[in-house]
């Protein structure tokens, strides 16, 4: 049975199904994505437990029914919202939010799908250890959400994305089978690593219900500076003169443009000035140090041996002066948000090519029109957002009709670099023409088979990854 509207039988059989709580929730927000480019629809079902998912997904796989997995719903390539085709279930992880179980002495975490990633972070704390997994959404995301996009943020430089964070997962197939992979081993080679398969798959291949997650030592020592630097190029050296005299201490290093602090100002976002007059490129970085150990000092000496790569600097002098430096980052994307970008793209390229991409970017975005581009975000591991605004005094949607044609040509140039179009958002449905564009034919091939194998109905988040068929 394939619904093209919600089949009240359908829905009335989930009801005998599952508790009435399972059906309570306000569709409203399910059924939006945060940029407001799409609205979805479905039939909104909570289930309480991953039996309940399971039953969920027996019945839905039964009638060939799609069902749409939704953590926090703060992706942002529309993974979570189905527009065209028959109408979905929207399976919320919201009522699957606990701390499963604690194993301190191994730095496990063990999670529902549903947990808050701050929550996750403070339960850590506790603990004083450390998850690591931090980005803007950190208070709405969950990690279901998380692992299912392979998530990065602002610590990939030295803890790795969702993926390097998590030791084993639970998952409910497509018709109803519960895999318990929730694992805490650092070491299993019996066979196929279907965890390494199911986080990034976006929900198309499995409903993530829980995760085993590694906790890490808390650094007894942080610092943060920011640094001018005159361009790019000097960013990537002092990158690597860092690596050098620090080692793996650096927990993130993020480039940043002018236009970004440019943007808080016409937003209207107030924030703590950190020079005079804003430079035109400026490097954040944080570093953690064991006890006993000086990280500011080891900052001062870095900006010591920079020479010209640095022409000017602030070393935070207390936790609030970090936190100051940290919210300018943090604020950027709302900034953005609010002057409205026509694209916003999730790049990566080799971190060597990142200064010639950035050079040659405005050069292609001139061809099109007249633009303003924010660039900045996680040198330290490749990933820039590079996004085009309208110049003052336009709107993004007078410029709808080139958004396309904006979008393709900063694609292709990452391309050109041996890059990615999405480097840590995933492919959701916004790029699925984008990954048969620039993806590898035999990886295409063989992530169909795959779906096929695991989900022969297609009923897995149908339209997002790969085409619906």
């Amino acid at each position: 049975m394939t619904l093209s509207s919600a089949d009240p039988a359908f829905v009335a059989h989930l009801r005998s199904l599952l508790p009435d709580a399972a059906f309570g929730a306000d569709p409203t927000p399910f059924l939006a994505e945060p940029r407001g480019r799409w609205e979805g629809r479905g039939v909104i079902v909570s289930p309480a437990s991953t039996a309940e998912v399971s039953v969920l997904m027996k019945a839905c796989h039964g009638a060939q029914v799609p069902v749409v997995p939704y953590s926090g719903g703060t992706g942002l390539v529309g993974g979570q919202i189905v527009q065209d085709g028959a109408v979905p279930v929207v399976l919320s992880l919201a009522r699957m939010s606990q701390i499963r179980a604690v194993f301190a002495d191994e730095n496990v975490i063990e999670v529902d799908a549903g947990a808050i990633l701050a929550d996750v972070q403070a339960a850590a704390e506790d603990l004083g250890r450390l998850f690591p997994l931090s980005l803007a959404s950190e208070g709405s995301a969950r990690i279901g959400g998380l692992l299912a996009t392979n998530a990065g943020g602002l610590n990939v430089i030295r803890y790795g994305n969702a993926r390097a964070q998590c030791l084993g997962v639970e998952v409910v197939l497509a018709d109803g089978t519960i895999w318990n992979g929730m694992s805490r081993l650092r070491k299993d080679n019996t066979g196929y690593d279907l965890r390494d398969l199911m986080i990034g798959s976006e929900g198309t291949l499995g409903v993530i219900t829980g995760a085993s997650l590694r906790m890490m030592p808390r650094p007894a020592e942080e610092a943060t500076a920011l640094f001018v630097v005159p361009d790019p190029s000097a960013a990537v050296s002092l990158l690597a003169l860092a690596g050098d005299q620090l080692g793996e201490v650096i927990s993130g290093f993020e480039l940043m443009h002018r236009q970004g602090f440019d943007f808080l100002d016409e937003a209207g976002l107030d924030y703590s000035r950190p020079f005079p007059e804003t430079p035109e490129w400026s490097v954040l970085m944080k570093i953690g140090l064991g006890r006993g150990q000086e990280p500011q000092q080891a900052l001062e000496t870095l900006f010591e041996a920079a020479g010209a790569l640095v022409s000017d600097g602030v070393i935070a002098q207390s936790v609030q002066q970090a936190r100051d430096l940290w919210a300018i980052r943090e604020m950027i994307p709302e900034g953005n948000r609010r002057v409205g970008s026509v694209s916003s793209h999730d790049i990566s390229v080799p971190i060597s090519c990142i200064p010639e991409f950035i050079k040659q970017g405005p050069k292609a975005i001139a061809e099109i029109g007249d633009f303003r581009i924010n660039c900045f975000g996680h040198l330290g591991d490749g990933n820039l957002h590079y996004n085009v605004f309208p110049i003052k005094g336009r709107s993004r949607a007078d410029h709808e009709d080139q958004r396309d044609a904006i979008k393709t040509a900063v694609h292709d140039l990452a391309h050109t670099f041996g890059g990615s179009v999405s480097a840590e958002h995933g492919i959701g449905r916004l790029k699925v023409g984008d990954l048969e564009t620039y993806g590898d034919p035999a990886k295409l091939a063989m992530m169909r088979a795959i779906k096929d194998a695991l989900d022969p109905h297609g009923i897995l988040n149908p339209g997002a990854v790969l085409r619906a068929r």
